[in-house]
């Protein structure tokens, strides 16, 4: 395969995971005018998103079992399948059910994506240039929410209509399918371990089983608050759309200089201090009002930011048995958690609003007071993981030292 041929995959991987970014960010946006337009509470908003990440990981487990059977190029046609009947169907759903349906089929979509796109990156380089990429094809997630939080934005003042914001999605859908059209895909080479039977030996490992449990938390901490901003961050006396395009777009720049870090501190140092600035941003977000809330936005960005490649990039290099299949399965899990955690999250904030009514709050006060109840909750997230990445820091140098001494 050509170098022309291996950057044209990478960028098309790129749009693919600006869709997956949009469906997140677009979604997010329109949250408060399906409410209002449809009636549906918190809750049924909650499940509504948990359709999303739902799809998520059946897509990911299933393309990861079946990567080197059918290949990265049949995997995408699915998803590019997935994504456009998915878009279309919300455009024109009439009401709740066809919501979850519609959803669930943008969220295999999108977990598709992740199967075919990291294990195809992961076969096209190798060491610091695949944690190089690999960090910058995740920065696409947090880049594409910014643009689609500020294009949410702008057709919201615009009173354009939530039917309009979801045509949008099809645009990067139609570019990466473009891209990906008449290319040679790579066969899985640099990931040890291309048969099933091996690949799940390596992952019926402690330190394997344990990443998936990490896995689970930060993607809860990463996407819990963001997926809420609008309802949650909308009486804080910011803009949500802003804080949320603020957010992403550091994560953005972050992960662009995310391989830099990596090689100096190592997965498990990066993602330690993660936890940390994690703790601190939602901690922050759970306070603070008005200017401060994008300081809160700042150490929210920096804690998060590095979460999902380097858990991504922590399974494909320390434990590489596991194969295609197992970055799947780690980013299965995360989303799986995700969403069960959506439409508890959505009974918090219902929950909190009661509470704080019968404390004689009302209007946007009742409305800030249930979103920063919420987000107090979310704080146990990353203090979690704090104690859980100091645990593999030590873990891994331990294996490390055995290793040189033998």
């Amino acid at each position: 395969m050509s170098d022309q041929n291996h950057k044209r995959l990478f960028y098309a991987s790129c749009f693919a995971l600006i869709t997956t970014a949009f469906s997140f960010s677009i979604r997010a946006g329109i949250l408060p005018e399906l409410g209002t337009k449809l009636s549906l509470s918190a809750e049924q908003l909650g499940f509504i998103n948990s359709m999303w990440f739902v799809g998520f990981p059946i897509s990911m487990v299933l393309g990861g079992i079946f990567y080197g059977t059918l290949g990265p190029k049949r995997i995408m046609i699915f998803a590019f399948f997935a994504h456009t009947t998915g878009i279309l169907l919300t455009i024109f759903a009439g009401g709740y059910s066809m919501l979850l349906i519609s959803t669930l089929l943008i969220g295999l979509g999108n977990g598709c994506t992740e199967a075919a796109c990291n294990p195809m990156i992961a076969d096209s380089y190798s060491g610091k240039t695949m944690n190089t990429l690999l960090n910058r094809f995740h920065m696409w997630f947090p880049g594409g929410i910014v643009l689609g939080s500020l294009i949410s934005l702008f057709m919201t003042k615009m009173n354009l209509g939530w039917e309009a914001q979801i045509w949008i999605i099809l645009i990067p859908t139609i570019i990466y399918a473009y891209l990906f059209y008449g290319q040679e895909f790579p066969k899985a080479k640099n990931l040890e371990g291309t048969t099933l039977g091996s690949n799940l030996k390596a992952m019926a490992t402690p330190l394997f089983i344990f990443i998936c449990a990490c896995m689970t938390l930060t993607a809860i901490s990463e996407f819990g608050p963001q997926q809420w901003t609008g309802i949650i961050m909308a009486k804080s006396g910011a803009e949500p759309m802003v804080i949320l395009a603020l957010v992403t777009g550091l994560m953005a720049v972050g992960r662009y200089f995310g391989g830099t870090f990596v090689n100096k501190f190592d997965q498990t140092g990066v993602l330690l201090g993660s936890a940390i600035f994690a703790a601190l941003g939602i901690y922050l977000f759970s306070t603070q009002t008005g200017a401060m809330t994008y300081v809160a936005a700042v150490c929210f960005a920096m804690g998060v930011c590095y979460f999902w490649p380097n858990m991504i990039g922590f399974t494909a290099e320390k434990i590489p048995a596991s194969g295609a299949i197992g970055m799947s399965i780690v980013g299965a899990f995360g989303m799986f958690s995700t969403s069960i955690w959506q439409p508890i999250i959505g009974g918090w904030i219902d929950k909190a609003r009661v509470e704080m009514a019968t404390a004689d709050l009302q209007g946007d006060a009742l409305d800030l007071a249930a979103g920063q109840a919420t987000l107090q909750r979310m704080v146990m997230f990353p203090l979690i993981l704090i104690v859980l990445f100091t645990i593999l820091l030590f873990w891994v140098r331990s294996i490390k030292a055995k290793s040189q001494a033998a």
